[in-house]
């Protein structure tokens, strides 16, 4: 199977969920573009954190903490999509870079045209301020208008009652699970929260 980890923003902890799904269900890892290796690696955090990972390479590695786009033209950089080939393997997560929305050049190719280019289906993750119900459901609105299947969603941080009711009533989603923010973050923490995981409905959908 082929997913791809998306979220309504940046920052919302797309990298420490993708690291607890392929903790949780031994999924191989791959993010196609990495902008911002000057200071950052979220491939370097899945191999630190995941216990016997398999990584593959980003396909783009770009130096600034920009969106894709802006990050290329700063280093004179065109990223073609065509030529950026997902990984051979029958058991692999995707993990996007900020929004769905997010362009990946300046051609008008947008990360939500990479699901749909490689039929990726999506578990959207939301991590709650203020804001995200809007985003959460305007994320969940474009997966629906371009057929792009929702898988479930993962909220972060603390528990939110009101603002979860809220975006699974409107969202009309079933599947969903919430990891807390981590203290300090650590192959211990990624481990307990993949065990809690595994009890929730994606098991039941990523195993099918």
């Amino acid at each position: 199977m082929h997913f791809a980890i998306s979220g309504i923003s940046t920052d919302v902890g797309k990298t420490i969920v993708s690291a607890i799904f392929c903790q949780a269900y031994g999924f191989e890892y791959w993010k196609p573009i990495q902008s911002g290796t000057i200071s950052d690696d979220d491939t370097a955090t899945i191999r630190d954190f995941v216990s016997d990972p398999k990584t593959h390479p980003c396909s783009v590695l770009l130096k600034e903490p920009l969106s894709p786009h802006a990050a290329a033209a700063i280093e004179g950089v065109v990223i073609n999509p065509d030529t950026i080939k997902i990984p051979t393997s029958n058991h692999l997560l995707v993990e996007m870079a900020g929004g769905l929305m997010v362009p990946i050049n300046d051609n008008g190719y947008l990360y939500s045209d990479f699901l749909v280019q490689h039929n990726l289906p999506t578990v959207l993750v939301s991590r709650h301020y203020l804001g995200s119900i809007n985003h959460t459901l305007l994320s969940v609105e474009l997966l629906k208008q371009l057929n792009i299947p929702l898988l479930g969603i993962i909220f972060v941080g603390a528990e939110n009652k009101s603002t979860e009711e809220a975006i699974l009533k409107n969202a009309n989603v079933d599947v969903y699970h919430r990891i807390p923010i981590a203290e300090t973050l650590s192959k211990s923490f990624i481990a307990k929260e993949a065990e809690s995981l595994k009890k929730s409905l994606f098991s039941k959908i990523l195993n099918e």
